[in-house]
C-alpha cells in the first residue's frame, strides 16, 4: 500500500513537466541527438514474440537480433530501456520503417502525450507515473505496426509486468489478439496506475483537513500547496492522454480493429474518471486553503480579543496608578491627595483595583466576550 508521509511528495515540478530536449537551432528535422546524461548503465532490449500457440521471451545482446521478427506471422513486442545509444534506435527505425521525426521525439523525453499517424505505423507517447519515494515519471514512446509493438523508455522498472505475466501464462484473450490489443493493454496499464496514486493524495487530503481544524500551521499550508501543484501536473499528464485514447478509438485504420476499439473506449472512460477525481481533489485543496486562511484569521482574532480584554482591564488600573504616581506633597496643601495619610489607604486602593478588574471580567463574560 502506497503511503504519503508528512512532507511528501518529494517530486519536483520538473519531474512531470514538458521540458523538451531540443536539438541545436538549424538542425535538420529528424536528426537524433544523444542524451547527455545516462539514466541507466546500458541499453537493454527485451523481445516477446507470441501467438495463440507459441511464446518466446528473451533479452537480446544486439539490436540485429530483433530483425528476424520483422516479417514473422506472430506478434512481436520489442522493449528498449535506455535512450543514450543512438545506433540502437537508428537501426530499429531503419529496419521497421519508423519515421525519423518520431524517432527524434523518442529522444525528446519531455514530450506531451500525443498520437501521430504514419503510413505503416502509429506513434504514441504516454507518460508512465509510479510512486517510488515520491512521484516518478517516465516517457513511454510506443510504435504500433501491423504485427509489432516497439516501446522505448528511459528508466528501468516499468508498470508492464502484469501484461508480461498475462502473455507468459496465456490467460485471457491477449495471446489470441493482434498487436493493437497489446498496445491497448500497455496503455491501459499506464492509465490504471494513476488510480493508486490518486488514492494516496485523497487520503492525505483527508488527514490535512483534520489538521486544519485541530492544529493549522505553516507546514500544513506548504503540503496543501505541494499537493495542489502535483495534482495540476497529473492533470497535465492525463488530459492529453485522454485525447490520445479518444483519437485511437475514433481512427479509421487497418492497424486498429473494431474489437480493440471497444476496449479503448473503456480506457477512455477511465481517463475521464481520473480527470474528474483530479478536479475534485483540486477543488478540495483550494477549499482547504480558504479554510486555512480562515483558521489563521480566527486564531488571530482570538489572540487580539484576549489582548484587547487585558488592555481594557488595565486602562482604569493604569489611570488609578497614574493618579497616585503624580507625587503631590500632601503637606503643602490639604487638597494634595489627603488619602495618602490614611491608615488603610494603600490596601483600599489595591482592593478597589482588584474589585474593578473582577467587575470588568464578569461583565465581559456576561456579554459573551470571554
Amino acid at each position: 500500500m502506497i503511503k504519503l508521509r508528512r512532507g511528501e511528495p518529494k517530486q519536483e515540478v520538473s519531474i512531470i513537466s514538458y521540458r523538451k530536449r531540443y536539438a541545436e537551432p538549424g538542425t535538420s528535422p529528424g536528426t537524433l541527438r544523444a542524451h547527455e546524461v545516462r539514466r541507466v548503465e546500458k541499453v537493454t532490449i527485451s523481445v516477446i514474440d507470441y501467438n495463440e500457440d507459441t511464446y518466446e521471451e528473451r533479452v537480446v545482446s544486439s539490436v540485429e537480433e530483433c530483425f528476424v521478427y520483422r516479417d514473422t506471422p506472430t506478434v512481436t513486442w520489442i522493449n528498449v530501456t535506455g535512450l543514450h545509444d543512438i545506433e540502437v534506435i537508428q537501426k530499429l527505425g531503419e529496419k521497421f520503417g519508423l519515421h525519423p521525426l518520431a524517432l527524434e521525439d523518442v529522444l525528446n523525453t519531455g514530450q506531451r502525450p500525443k498520437l501521430d499517424e504514419y503510413d505503416e505505423h502509429y506513434f504514441i507517447v504516454v507518460r508512465e507515473l509510479q510512486w517510488q519515494d515520491g512521484l516518478q515519471a517516465d516517457q513511454i514512446s510506443l510504435f504500433l505496426g501491423p504485427k509489432y509493438v516497439i516501446t522505448f523508455q528511459e528508466l528501468e522498472g516499468d508498470v508492464f509486468d502484469p501484461v508480461r505475466e498475462r502473455l507468459r501464462k496465456g490467460k485471457g484473450r491477449i495471446r489470441r489478439m493482434a498487436a493493437d490489443y497489446l498496445a491497448y493493454a500497455l496503455i491501459d496499464k499506464v492509465v490504471d496506475e494513476l488510480f493508486p496514486i490518486l488514492e494516496v493524495y485523497g487520503e492525505r487530503l483527508e488527514e490535512l483537513e483534520d489538521e486544519l481544524i485541530e492544529r493549522p500551521g505553516r507546514q500544513t499550508l506548504q503540503e496543501i500547496h505541494r499537493i495542489k501543484r502535483d495534482l495540476l501536473a497529473l492533470r497535465r499528464t492525463i488530459w492529453p492522454e485522454r485525447e490520445v485514447i479518444n483519437s485511437l478509438q475514433r481512427e479509421e485504420s487497418h492497424l486498429i480493429r473494431a474489437e480493440t476499439k471497444i476496449y479503448l473506449r473503456d480506457v477512455y472512460d477511465h481517463t475521464v474518471q481520473i480527470v474528474e477525481i483530479i478536479e475534485t481533489y483540486r477543488d478540495l485543496a483550494a477549499g482547504m486553503l480558504d479554510v486555512y486562511l480562515s483558521s489563521i484569521s480566527n486564531r488571530m482574532n482570538d489572540i487580539m480579543k484576549v489582548l484587547t480584554i487585558i488592555a481594557t482591564i488595565f486602562i482604569p488600573l493604569t489611570f488609578i496608578v497614574g493618579v497616585y504616581g503624580m507625587n503631590f506633597n500632601p503637606t503643602s496643601s490639604p487638597w494634595n491627595m489627603p488619602e495618602l495619610n490614611w491608615y488603610w489607604g494603600y490596601p483600599a486602593v489595591l482592593a478597589a483595583m482588584a474589585a474593578l478588574a473582577l467587575f470588568m471580567l464578569l461583565y465581559f463574560r456576561r456579554r459573551g466576550w470571554l
